[in-house]
């Protein structure tokens, strides 16, 4: 069949006797996986072609060996699951339209909420994520890193508005950040040009928790490390983004999302160098039972 030369659907379905709509159905799953390319023919009919003459499949043999060397989770900014904000506050989608009314808290619990792509409160409070971890009891990882993309609230917005952001994994503090100001002074690289907003974009942040200690980009911020974590393999990882109310600077936060901002990113959470854990240490994912 294909193996000997290019055939089109309806040759395909004849040859083999199979019912057109599913051999459509079963070529576009191997389209899918890359082992068929298709092109348009002379009547504008399917022609397809297999892309390899061979496969070789490389199970894995050890504990963890089928995850990838760094795994991302990527998080929605509107799929917090749990939040405490104070007017005033507010969220917009990819367009700039507002969800719910602005410097009302009760947007926030919204189902629309999680199509936002900026969201934002002044003052103290925070807004927590639940991640799934992906990593299997017995299998443990050098560095745990999430990466955002914010700032600070102010009315408007304004290049002096130094405002105290805290990372929080499973309650454990990771660093604080003092980001200087609610950037408003161009317009961001992706925000709709229906935002009438004054904050426009906002500073890539990544905190990172290793085996020594916890860091923002390289600077060491706390001695928590992946150990103090308690990562358990059938718990969530709680992710809390948070202007504490005893912070020097209580002067909230702006958060973008893919769409907004500067940076085509949601939040994201990444396990770095996942390995086999054996006898040069014990796994950082505790097998609850």
């Amino acid at each position: 069949t294909l193996g000997e030369r290019p055939m089109s659907i309806s040759q395909l379905a004849g040859t083999l006797g199979v019912a057109q709509p599913t051999i459509t159905i079963n070529i576009q799953m191997l389209e899918h996986a890359q082992l068929v390319s298709s092109t348009l023919g002379a009547n504008r009919e399917k022609i397809c072609t297999v892309t390899c003459s061979s496969i070789l499949l490389e199970l894995p043999s050890k504990r963890g060996e089928g995850l990838h060397k760094l795994e991302e989770i990527h998080m929605p900014i509107g799929m917090y699951s749990q939040c405490s904000i104070e007017p005033y506050c507010g969220m917009v989608n990819k367009e700039g339209v507002y969800i719910g009314c602005v410097d009302d808290p009760r947007a926030f619990y919204m189902p629309e909420r999680v199509e936002a792509s900026l969201l934002w409160f002044g003052g103290s409070g925070y807004v927590e994520y639940y991640f799934a971890n992906p990593v299997p009891p017995g299998v443990s990882f050098s560095e745990l890193r999430f990466q955002a993309e914010l700032c600070a609230e102010a009315p408007g917005f304004d290049m002096n508005w130094p405002s105290d952001i805290s990372l929080f994994i499973n309650d454990c503090p990771v660093g604080m950040i003092t980001i200087e100001a609610d950037y408003g002074d161009r317009m961001g690289k992706l925000t709709s040009a229906k935002w009438n907003g004054g904050t426009q974009y906002g500073k890539l942040i990544q905190w990172r928790v290793s085996e020594e200690g916890s860091y923002i980009h390289e600077d060491r911020k706390s001695g928590t490390t992946l150990r103090d974590l308690n990562l358990t393999f059938n718990k969530p990882i709680r992710v809390r983004i948070e202007v504490s109310g005893d912070a020097i600077n209580r002067n909230g936060l702006n958060l973008f999302g893919a769409s907004f901002g500067d940076y085509p990113q949601d939040l994201i959470l990444s396990f770095v160098q996942i390995h086999e854990s054996g006898e040069q240490g014990r796994s950082l994912i505790q097998d609850d039972k």
